[in-house]
C-alpha cells in the first residue's frame, strides 16, 4: 500500500494565500503593476526631499487635526468663562476661544498637541514654497511637467487659504485682528465687496457665523482638495519619472536612482520619523500662538504688535506700505490703498506662478521634453528673476512688522515706511543684475576648469623662474555636470530680409533678453555629439542613454 502524504497546515495556509492573490492578479494586474511600481527610480538628491517635506507635514497636520476636532466647539455664543485660566475668569468669551483654553490647560497633552498643529502648518507652507523654488530654479517646470506645475501652485494657493482658516479659528484678538483685516480688503473690491462680505460674514461684522463657517473650510473643503491634488501631483510625478542632476550615465531618456522599495522607503521613513520628532520638540520647546496672552476678540480693539503668520507677512507689509490714494467713480469709492495691494497684488502673483511655465515655452519654441535639471547658473535670466523676486518678498515679510521695527530700533515710522518703500524697487533691480552677472561669472569660472583642469593647492617653479598654481583635470563627473547643460538658442521667426512685415518682434526682443547672454563651453566635436545623444528626448535617437 501507498501513502500519500497530507499536507501540513502551513502549506494550506500557503496555498490559499497563493490562489487569493492569483484570482485577484487575474482580474487585476496587481502583481505586476505593484513590482513595477516598488522598483521605479528616484534620484538621490537632498533637493529632492522638500517635497516629501511638504507630504509628511501634511500627514503630521491630519493626525493632530483630527484630534482636535474632539475638543473644539466652532461656536460664537458668548459666555463668561469659567475655566481653569484664572486671568480670564468672568471675561465674555465666544465657545470657540473657550475650547482653545480647555485644550490648552485642561484636556492632557493638548497644549503640546495643538502647539505640533500650529509649528506643523508652518513647515508645510515654508516646505511646499521651498519646493516650489526648487522647481523652478532647476526648470523642473518644462515640458512634460506643466501640469504637475499648476498642481503644485494650486498646492500652495490652497495652504495659505488653509493656514489662515486655522489662524482665525481660535478667535482670539490675533486672529480677530487678522479677520477685520481681511474683511476691509473684501470691501475694497468695487461694486462687489459690500456684497461679498455680507456673504461670507452672514451679516455685519464680525456677526456670529464665520468661525463656523471657516471651521467647515478647514477641516472638510480645503483639506479634500489638497489630499485630491497631492494624489494627482504623486500620480504625474510617477508617470513623467523624475528629474535627475546630470551626472555620467544620466541622460535626458533615463532615471537612475534608488528603488522605491526597500531604499527608497526606509529613507523616505527616517525623514517621516526625523521631521516628527522636531515638531514634537519645537512644540515643547518654542511657545507659539498663545492666545490666552492676546485675550478674546473684541470689535472695538486691536492686538498691539499684530503680525500675521510669515505666508501672509508680505500682504501686510504691501499694506502698510501702500500710500492713501482714493478715487470716485460713478458713485463708487475705489480705495486704492486696500484694492491694490490686498487684492490686485496676490492675484497678478499667482496669475505669474500659473503662467511662467507656458511664457519660458512661448520664449523658446517647440523643445522635446527635458528631464535633466538646469544648475541655475545656466539659465541666469530666469535664476535672476527668481532672486528678484524673492527679494521684493523679503522686503515685504520686514514690512509686515514696521512697527516694532521702529519701536525696537528708535526709528520714525514714517522714515522706516519711506526707507522700506525704496527698497520695494531698488533691492530687486540690485538683486536682478547682481544675480545675473554672478550666474554669468560661475559660468565663466566652468569654462577655465574645463581649459585650465582643476586647482591643486601646489604652487610650481616654471621654466623662466616664476611660479604659478599647478592644475589637475578635471573629473569625469565634474566635466559631464558643466558640459551637459540646456542652451535654447534666441528666436528669431519671421524676422527674415525679405518680409515685407516683420513679425514676432516682440516676442524675438524678449527671447534676445532671456537667452542672448551666455558663456559658451570649450567641447570638441565628439563632445557636442555626445551632449546631443545625452540631451535628446526619449526616442528620439537610437541607444538613447549609452554612455
Amino acid at each position: 500500500m501507498s501513502e500519500e502524504r497530507r499536507p501540513s497546515r502551513q502549506e494550506g495556509r500557503e496555498g490559499r494565500g497563493e490562489r487569493v492573490v492569483t484570482a485577484a492578479d487575474r482580474r487585476l494586474p496587481v502583481a505586476s503593476a505593484g513590482k513595477e511600481f516598488l522598483r521605479k527610480a528616484f534620484p538621490d538628491h537632498w533637493s529632492f526631499l522638500l517635497g516629501e517635506l511638504a507630504l509628511y507635514s501634511l500627514l503630521m497636520l491630519v493626525l493632530t487635526g483630527v484630534w482636535l476636532t474632539f475638543f473644539f466647539h466652532p461656536d460664537m455664543t458668548e459666555r463668561p468663562y469659567t475655566g481653569s485660566y484664572v486671568p480670564l475668569r468672568g471675561t465674555f468669551t465666544t465657545e470657540a476661544y473657550a475650547s482653545v483654553l480647555h485644550i490648552s490647560f485642561d484636556v492632557r497633552g493638548g497644549l503640546l498637541v495643538r502647539q505640533v498643529h500650529h509649528w506643523a502648518a508652518l513647515v508645510f507652507v515654508a516646505a511646499i514654497g521651498v519646493h516650489l523654488l526648487r522647481v523652478f530654479f532647476t526648470g523642473a517646470f518644462r515640458r512634460p511637467r506643466e501640469v504637475n506645475w499648476t498642481i503644485g501652485v494650486t498646492l500652495f494657493l490652497l495652504s495659505l487659504l488653509e493656514g489662515f482658516c486655522g489662524y482665525s479659528l481660535p478667535d482670539d484678538l490675533l486672529s480677530g485682528t487678522g479677520l477685520r483685516t481681511s474683511q476691509g480688503i473684501v470691501l475694497s473690491i468695487p461694486v462687489i465687496g459690500t456684497y461679498l462680505s455680507f456673504f461670507l460674514f452672514g451679516g455685519q461684522f464680525p456677526g456670529h457665523e464665520i468661525i463656523p463657517r471657516l471651521y467647515a473650510v478647514h477641516i472638510l473643503l480645503v483639506p479634500g482638495v489638497l489630499l485630491a491634488l497631492v494624489g494627482a501631483h504623486l500620480t504625474f510625478v510617477v508617470h513623467h519619472k523624475h528629474t535627475q542632476w546630470a551626472e555620467p550615465g544620466r541622460t535626458n531618456s533615463n532615471v537612475i536612482g534608488k528603488p522605491l522599495f526597500p531604499q527608497y522607503t526606509a529613507k523616505s521613513a527616517g525623514l517621516f520619523l526625523i521631521l516628527s520628532g522636531l515638531l514634537a520638540a519645537m512644540a515643547a520647546l518654542f511657545q507659539v500662538n498663545p492666545v490666552w496672552s492676546f485675550g478674546p476678540y473684541r470689535a472695538d480693539q486691536v492686538s498691539l504688535d499684530a503680525q500675521p503668520d510669515w505666508y501672509v507677512g508680505y500682504l501686510e507689509g504691501a499694506l502698510r506700505l501702500m500710500p492713501a490714494w482714493e478715487t470716485d467713480v460713478a458713485g463708487h469709492t475705489v480705495v486704492w490703498d486696500v484694492l491694490l495691494p490686498g487684492v490686485v497684488l496676490p492675484a497678478v502673483l499667482f496669475l505669474v506662478l500659473y503662467a511662467y511655465p507656458f511664457f519660458e515655452r512661448w520664449l523658446t519654441g517647440p523643445r522635446p521634453e527635458q528631464h535633466l535639471c538646469d544648475r541655475p547658473r545656466n539659465q541666469p535670466t530666469r535664476t535672476a528673476l527668481g532672486a528678484a523676486a524673492v527679494s521684493a518678498y523679503a522686503v515685504l515679510l520686514l514690512t509686515g512688522g514696521q512697527d516694532v521695527l521702529a519701536y525696537l530700533f528708535r526709528l520714525p515710522v514714517e522714515f522706516l515706511t519711506l526707507t522700506l518703500r525704496t527698497a520695494l524697487f531698488v533691492v530687486p533691480f540690485l538683486t536682478y543684475h547682481l544675480t545675473k552677472r554672478a550666474c554669468l561669472g560661475l559660468q565663466a569660472a566652468d569654462r577655465r576648469r574645463i581649459l585650465d583642469g582643476g586647482r591643486t593647492g601646489e604652487v610650481r617653479r616654471t621654466a623662466g623662474g616664476g611660479y604659478e598654481e599647478a592644475h589637475t583635470l578635471l573629473s569625469r563627473e565634474e566635466a559631464y555636470r558643466i558640459l551637459v547643460r540646456d542652451t535654447p538658442r534666441p528666436r528669431a521667426e519671421g524676422t527674415e530680409a525679405w518680409r515685407w512685415f516683420h513679425r514676432h518682434r516682440l516676442r524675438n526682443a524678449l527671447s534676445r533678453w532671456y537667452f542672448g547672454k551666455s558663456v559658451q563651453m570649450p567641447a570638441t566635436a565628439w563632445e557636442k555629439r555626445r551632449i546631443e545623444v545625452v540631451r535628446a528626448a526619449p526616442g528620439e535617437v537610437p541607444g538613447q542613454g549609452d554612455e
